[in-house]
């Protein structure tokens, strides 16, 4: 049996980590000078009163080797193999680190998602489904290879000040588009974050738009799976946009998560992202 790990910027939901054995290496997250792990002693709704009460924005830290190897010794113990699933090594040092803890510990495999948050997490319920049906850890990597090319993660910001705060776009750009009203749509390209698209308006019309322009037209989405993700508090936007994924009729099986830690601190409240696979 296969045992599949990966780490906490999957975003999958608990429910459906345990249903699958999937085991979380935690990320790192730096608040207020204190270290903290994702998921584990920090929440999403820590981040967001620090940072309203005037705190710096978040940092992240990336799994190191040893944590990886400690993971990695302790499941090919009881497993005959172990694959794990890493965010994009465009966005984080993650994957160079357990491809290292992987050379000490034998029959690890490790794959680089290229993508972030539930991008991520599709591949890592694809993995866990395959070694449930009995597939070698070298069919799973084969098979994860082919789904990662196929991809399509994208989410759309409600504010920039998170962005700001953590260096990822000018003050000048963050205060334009809060005027304008300005969200951009950030797409997950050849493992790197595009801007590739701005709305305008409030963010309740601008996710109803953003989910139908995603789907409308396309045959070419493989419509057996998808997630929608989002750092809200409550569920406003997460039932918009899944009014929207039912109406398009077309999808077998339509999931939810939430964002942890580790994008909440890029991304800030209020984002939601829709994550499917083409054929």
């Amino acid at each position: 049996m296969v045992k599949i790990t990966t780490d906490s910027t999957c975003d999958l939901p608990q429910s459906l980590l345990e249903a699958h054995n999937i085991t979380v290496a935690p990320l790192g997250i730096v608040k207020g000078g204190k270290l903290y792990q994702d998921g584990i002693n920090i929440r999403t709704a820590d981040i967001a009163a620090h940072v309203a009460a005037g705190g710096d924005i978040t940092t992240t830290n990336a799994v190191n080797m040893a944590d990886y190897e400690d993971l990695f010794r302790r499941e090919t113990e009881k497993y005959d193999a172990v694959l794990h699933i890493d965010i994009g090594s465009g966005f984080s040092c993650c994957y160079q680190n357990a491809r290292l803890a992987a050379d000490e510990v034998p029959e690890v495999y490790v794959v680089d998602s290229g993508n972030l948050s539930v991008g991520h997490g599709l591949l890592v319920l694809a993995a866990a489904e395959a070694a449930e049906a009995g597939k070698s850890a070298g069919e799973i990597v084969s098979l994860l290879e082919d789904l990662a090319g196929r991809v399509e993660m994208s989410f759309v910001l409600d504010r920039l000040d998170y962005m700001k705060k953590g260096g990822r776009c000018s003050a000048v750009t963050a205060l334009g588009a809060n005027l304008l009203k300005l969200h951009p749509c950030i797409e997950v390209i050849d493992g790197k974050m595009s801007v590739t698209k701005k709305y305008r308006g409030s963010i309740e019309k601008v996710v109803a738009d953003y989910v139908r322009e995603r789907l409308a037209g396309r045959t070419d989405i493989d419509t057996s799976r998808v997630i929608i993700v989002d750092t809200c508090e409550d569920d406003s936007l997460s039932s918009i946009a899944r009014k929207c994924v039912e109406e398009d009729g077309r999808f077998g099986e339509i999931l939810e998560a939430k964002a942890g830690c580790t994008i909440f601190s890029h991304c800030g409240p209020n984002t939601l992202g829709i994550l499917f696979a083409r054929k």
